[in-house]
C-alpha cells in the first residue's frame, strides 16, 4: 500500500530529512494538536533525536509545532509498540480474521492504558491510522 502525501507532508518530510539525515517513512500532520508525527526508517532514530535531543529540538523551532518521532519496524508487533511508547504494554498479539482484517490485540495495565489511548484517545488513534497505512492492520484492540 503507497501512501500519498500531500504539499504540506511532503515539505514537511524534506524538512526533516535534510535536517536530520534521517529517511522519513511516514508523516502525520495533526494541525489541530499542533503537532507532526514522522515514522523514521529502522535504525534512524539517533539521527533523529541527535545529541541530547539537539536535532529534534531544531526541527521542533523550524516547523513550530511539537514532533514525535517514532522508529519504523518490519515487525508489527515491534512497530505498534514503538508507536503507543512510553506505555509499557504486557502483550501485542496480531490475528488476522477469516475475513482476511488483520487486528492488533494489545494487553496493558490501567495505567499503562490510559498513556496509550492518551488525551482524548489521541495516541491510539494515531497508533490504528500508522498500523494501517505501514502494516495493513485494520485495527487495534486495548485490553
Amino acid at each position: 500500500m503507497s501512501i500519498k502525501f500531500n504539499a504540506n507532508e511532503i515539505r514537511y518530510i524534506a524538512l526533516f530529512e535534510s535536517m536530520t539525515g534521517a529517511m522519513v517513512k511516514d508523516c502525520i500532520i495533526d494541525e489541530d494538536n499542533a503537532k507532526v508525527t514522522f515514522v523514521v526508517k529502522n535504525g534512524d532514530m539517533g539521527l533523529a533525536i541527535g545529541k541530547g535531543g539537539s536535532t529534534v529540538t531544531k526541527v521542533k523551532r523550524a516547523v513550530d509545532k511539537g514532533v514525535e518521532i517514532i522508529e519504523f519496524d518490519e515487525d508489527p508487533t515491534q512497530f505498534i509498540k514503538n508507536i503507543l511508547s512510553p506505555a509499557e504494554l504486557k502483550s501485542i498479539k496480531v490475528i488476522q480474521k477469516e475475513s482476511k482484517e488483520k487486528i492488533a490485540i494489545v494487553t496493558a495495565d490501567s495505567s499503562n492504558k490510559r498513556i496509550a489511548i492518551g488525551k482524548n484517545g489521541i495516541n491510539i488513534e494515531r497508533a490504528k491510522l500508522l498500523a494501517k497505512r505501514q502494516h495493513n492492520i485494520n485495527n487495534i484492540i486495548l485490553k
